[in-house]
C-alpha cells in the first residue's frame, strides 16, 4: 500500500521498522557476510541526518579474526560484572520474569561468541561530545545515532541480523590501538553484523502508542 502523498510503500517500511530486533543467537557464525553489502548498508547510513550537514560519523569494519578477538576480550572483561549485577537487580526485583531470562540468555550467549561473528561494524564520530564547550550534547548525538540505526535497518532488508552493542567500550583505548583508531575519534558502539538463521522476526511486545504519547501537557494522552 502506498500512501497518496508517498511514493513509499507504508506497509513495507511499518514492517521494516517495527520488526528490526537486536539479532544475538540468531546470527549465522559458518556465513561470511560481503565487504561490498555491509558497505552498501553504510552508503543508505550516510543519508542519514546530520546538525548542520556535518556527515562526522566513520565506519571501521573488523573481519580479521586476531582484531575481532581483541574486540571480544575487551567486552567480555566488562560484561562479566555488568551482567551479574543486572542478573542480580532483575532477580530481586522480578525473579522468573521468562521475557528477561531469555535476553539475559541471548546477551550471555553474544558475549561468548562474539569473536566468530562474521563482522563487527564499529561506527565512530570525529570529536567527542561537547568537546567545543558549546555543551549540546544532544545535537552531538542525534547526528550520530541515525546513522547506526539506519544501518541497522539496511541490514535487516538485507536478512541480515545486527545488535547495538556499546560494553566494549570499557576497553576503547584498547581496541583503538589494535585498530589504529585516532584519540580524536570516539567509537560510539559494537554491531555484530551477520545474516541471520531461522524465520523472520515478529512485531515486539510494546506498550501501546496512545499510553505514551502525551497532547499539550503531561501525561495528557487525551485526543
Amino acid at each position: 500500500m502506498t500512501d497518496s502523498a508517498s511514493d513509499i510503500d507504508v506497509a513495507n517500511a511499518d514492517h521494516l521498522l517495527t520488526t528490526t530486533r537486536a539479532v544475538r543467537k540468531r546470527l549465522d557464525l559458518t556465513r561470511p557476510v560481503p565487504r561490498q553489502t555491509i558497505l552498501d548498508c553504510i552508503r543508505v547510513s550516510t543519508q542519514s541526518p546530520a546538525g548542520g550537514n556535518y556527515q562526522k560519523w566513520r565506519w571501521m569494519v573488523v573481519d580479521d579474526p586476531d582484531k575481532k578477538l581483541v574486540i571480544a576480550e575487551a567486552y567480555r572483561r566488562t560484561y562479566a560484572p555488568y551482567i551479574a549485577a543486572q542478573k542480580q537487580a532483575v532477580g530481586e526485583k522480578d525473579p522468573g520474569n521468562s521475557t528477561i531470562d531469555k535476553i539475559m540468555s541471548s546477551s550471555d550467549y553474544l558475549a561468548e561468541i562474539l569473536e566468530q561473528v562474521p563482522a563487527l561494524v564499529i561506527p565512530c564520530a570525529l570529536g567527542h561530545p561537547d568537546q567545543d564547550g558549546s555543551g549540546d550534547n544532544q545535537g552531538w548525538w542525534g547526528s550520530c545515532i541515525p546513522a547506526v540505526w539506519s544501518y541497522m535497518l539496511a541490514a535487516r532488508a538485507r536478512g541480515i541480523g545486527t545488535a547495538w552493542t556499546t560494553l566494549h567500550l570499557g576497553g576503547a583505548e584498547e581496541v583503538g590501538e589494535a585498530l589504529g583508531i585516532p584519540s580524536t575519534v570516539m567509537q560510539l558502539a559494537c554491531v555484530p553484523t551477520a545474516y541471520y538463521t531461522g524465520d523472520t522476526f515478529r512485531v515486539g511486545a510494546r506498550r501501546p502508542a496512545e499510553e505514551v504519547t502525551y497532547f499539550n501537557e503531561w501525561k495528557n494522552t487525551e485526543m
